[in-house]
């Protein structure tokens, strides 16, 4: 089965896009022209980069190719819009004129085909993670920020690449439900929002969540040489529909 005719918009989070796998972009790359251009939106929801280092690496040749895909798609009078994620929270306004996309600020409400839904990435929402929220409360505020893009790109991705090291290291410590998020926090998002729906990403965990009469959908990773392969997104169609897809387009449970 494939998306409905008319599909009102469609979600994807952590492609975690990088020249080392080439596969993972080529998917991306089907995935604006076949499925995007068919939409009426499309919602990045953070780490679509394995990382970005700042606005100033845009002409490396991979990412002026992502932003030319993505403006492409929005060039075709399909709206973009993106939600930082915790790889890619650096993402700026140049890149976004480049890729002719809206940053959102996170949460995101929004009605489309009556669903009233909020978006974010899900790592605000992993509270259990302490150490975790210590650090992106930290590397959130626009001082540090300033202070770090002010550095040298070769410095930045040094120092980037030796943070990413750290975190695997400290995942392999962590239980998953603490790197998952939390009921309290969910709960929370659900009550000052007003919405019913909740889309989000970052655990690597997709499902769909029932939440006393509300729903929660995880989207996948992707990883189309993994065994077996990962990814999808998730599309509302008219009427409200919401449906979970694999890397094929097929309508999973």
């Amino acid at each position: 089965m494939t998306l409905p005719a008319r599909t009102l918009a469609l979600f994807i989070s952590d492609l975690h896009l990088q020249e080392a796998h080439a596969r993972t972009v080529d998917a991306f790359f089907a995935f604006l022209e076949e499925r995007a251009m068919a939409a009426r939106a499309l919602y990045i929801l953070g780490d679509l980069f394995e990382y970005w280092a700042g606005d100033d690496d845009l002409d490396a040749p991979l990412h002026r190719r992502i932003a030319a895909g993505i403006r492409a798609v929005s060039d075709a009078g399909i709206p973009v819009y993106w939600i930082a994620g915790n790889r890619d929270f650096l993402v700026g306004q140049a890149f976004a004129d480049a890729a002719g996309m809206q940053l959102l600020d996170e949460p995101h409400s929004a009605e489309i085909g009556g669903q009233k839904i909020v978006v974010v990435h899900g790592d605000a929402q992993c509270t259990d993670d302490v150490k975790y929220m210590a650090f992106r409360q930290q590397v959130r505020q626009p001082a540090w920020q300033a202070q770090f893009l002010a550095m040298p790109l070769a410095q930045r991705k040094a120092i980037i690449a030796n943070l990413r090291e750290g975190s695997k290291e400290a995942h392999s410590t962590k239980t998953m439900e603490i790197m998952d998020v939390t009921p309290q926090a969910i709960d929370a998002l659900f009550a000052a929002t007003g919405t019913s729906v909740l889309i989000h990403g970052h655990t690597h965990r997709p499902a769909l969540h029932e939440h006393g009469g509300k729903r929660r959908y995880v989207l996948p990773d992707w990883e189309p040489d993994a065994e077996p392969p990962r990814g999808g997104w998730i599309a509302i169609g008219e009427g409200g529909a919401i449906t979970r897809h694999d890397l094929d387009g097929k309508v999973i449970g």
